[in-house]
Order: structure tokens, then C-alpha cells, then sequence
């Protein structure tokens, strides 16, 4: 199952010499998963807890950013999504690692956020990031879903973007993907006054990777666009492309087995849908180091 260095890339680096930091918290979740599914796919990756990076643990515990090619930010209910979803974890991020941070995604490194993750990046102003890498105020927001309660439930997103993003390079566009929502604050929103223009910004600026649709392809409502999100956004990516929130998990149907029609076709002991985001960003590394 091992997806080996003769699958992905192809460039100056091979992918067992790729390093993937899973950052985690208090309060998110698959962490572990995310770093055995890179792992399988023959890359590099270990959990690292805030205070590793901060350097708030024994010197011996101590991570750096740099330590990294790839970092990735999971779901969960971070620091108990107190205040808003992801916003106790953005402002320790951006506390003492900001300029790391800058330096991480201006050097052309990806950074992947899932779910309370894709929250967390907009929250700490790395997406949408029309106005720079980094943003003091946030540029949108995760609201409560429309149903107003907790969403758990298989997803189609059609894969809209036409080339920027590192983590779409082996989903060709126009491809409809299975992957698993599972989400309270998942309504992306933009301000009022702003919407048209930013909607119109993100398009042109090709950043909008993910839209959520219906079995026959369309864009649709609820329950096939579980949050209500504006234009039907499930990912955004920044104008770089290599900083990149989704909504729903990959990681929960990296394998065949765990897509809920698994037994009505063949290949169940095979990748999912959700294993091509962790192969495409692999490919991008590989590619460009």
C-alpha cells in the first residue's frame, strides 16, 4: 500500500525524504490518522503539540518550523472551540510563530488545514489572504451551519480549481470526490458589504478548489451542501496555492474501505478519494525542493 518515491514526484526530492509536522492541541482529532496515512504513502510525519514549536517544552522535545516541509493542521474542537471555532488556536499560532509562519508560506512551503483546521487558517488571516500572506483581520469566518446543529455525513465536492493549488495536482478539475463532512462551524461567510467582490476576487484569483454538489453534479442546498456555505465553498486555497483549507476530512476516506458504499463496488481494499489530497501535495513537494 506504500505509495513509494516511484508514484509521487519525480523531482530533487524524494518523498521518504519528505518531513510533514501534524500540529495538534488540546481538543483536535486525527492527528494520529493523518500521520499514518502520510506515513503510508511513504513520506516522513510525526505529531508535533504547539508548545514543541514554541519551545515551551525540555530542550530534547523542542521542534522547529524549519524542521518541516509540510504542515498540517487537523480537525477537532481546539481548545474546546471556546469564542469562535479556531480562534484560541489561531492567536497561540500567531503569538509566538507569526514571522515563522510568513517565512514557512512565503518560502513556498504548503500548509494544510482540515475541518477545525481550515478554520483555524482563517482565523489567523492565511486565507482567503487577498491582501497578503498574512492578515491582522480575518477576511471571512466558519459560521454555524444553517441546520444550526452538528453535521456528520458523506460529501461530493467537485474539485474547481484550474492549476494553482499544490493539493489538487493529481485531481483533475471537474472531478467529484466522496469525502466526509463532520462539522458544526463549517458556513464559510464573507462580509456583507464585500461578498460580490471577494466571491469575484477568489475566482479570478483561482483559490476556490472544493464546491459542494449533488449525486448528479450539480451545485446544490442542504443536505448536500451540509453548512450552507456561500457559493457552495468547501476549500479555499490562498493566491500561492500552497496554503489550503477544506472543510470536510480526507482523511476519513483515505482508504476505499472507509467510504460508506464500499461494499458496492470493486477496489474496496484499496486508496479513497480522500488519499488524492495527501498525494497531490506530496507530488507538489517533490516537485518544487
Amino acid at each position: 500500500m506504500d505509495g513509494g518515491d516511484s508514484e509521487i514526484g519525480g523531482g530533487l526530492l524524494k518523498v521518504s525524504d519528505i518531513r510533514v509536522g501534524v500540529l495538534f492541541i488540546e481538543g483536535t482529532n486525527c492527528e494520529d490518522e493523518s500521520v499514518a496515512y502520510f506515513r503510508v504513502l511513504g513520506a516522513r510525519a510525526e505529531k508535533v503539540h504547539l508548545k514543541q514549536l514554541t519551545g515551551d517544552v525540555p530542550r530534547e522535545m523542542r521542534r522547529r518550523l524549519e524542521d518541516y516541509d509540510i504542515l498540517m493542521i487537523p480537525g477537532g474542537f481546539a481548545a474546546g472551540d471556546y469564542v469562535r471555532a479556531g480562534t484560541i488556536f489561531a492567536a497561540r499560532i500567531k503569538w509566538k510563530l507569526q514571522d515563522g509562519i510568513v517565512e514557512f508560506v512565503e518560502a513556498g512551503k504548503p500548509i494544510f488545514g482540515v475541518c477545525n483546521g481550515f478554520q483555524v487558517l482563517v482565523e489567523m488571516g492565511l486565507l482567503p489572504a487577498l491582501g497578503g500572506t498574512l492578515l491582522e483581520t480575518p477576511e471571512a469566518v466558519l459560521a454555524i451551519n444553517d441546520s444550526s446543529h452538528y453535521e456528520c455525513r458523506p460529501s461530493l465536492l467537485k474539485q474547481e480549481n484550474r492549476g494553482v493549488c499544490a493539493f489538487v495536482s493529481k485531481i483533475p478539475r471537474g472531478r467529484v470526490l466522496k469525502v466526509i463532512s463532520a462539522h458544526a462551524e463549517g458556513k464559510i461567510l464573507f462580509p456583507r458589504d464585500r461578498e460580490k467582490k471577494i466571491l469575484k476576487e477568489l475566482i479570478r484569483n483561482d483559490q476556490i478548489v472544493f464546491r459542494y454538489v449533488d449525486d448528479r453534479g450539480r451545485y446544490a442546498g442542504y443536505p448536500w451542501c451540509p453548512s450552507g456555505a456561500t457559493y457552495n465553498i468547501a476549500a479555499l486555497c490562498n493566491r500561492d496555492g500552497n496554503v489550503f483549507g477544506i472543510q470536510p476530512h480526507p482523511e476519513r476516506c483515505f482508504f476505499r474501505y472507509l467510504h460508506p458504499d464500499w461494499t458496492r463496488e470493486d477496489g474496496g481494499d484499496g486508496l479513497g478519494d480522500g488519499a488524492l489530497v495527501f498525494q497531490s501535495v506530496l507530488d507538489y513537494v517533490s516537485r518544487k525542493f
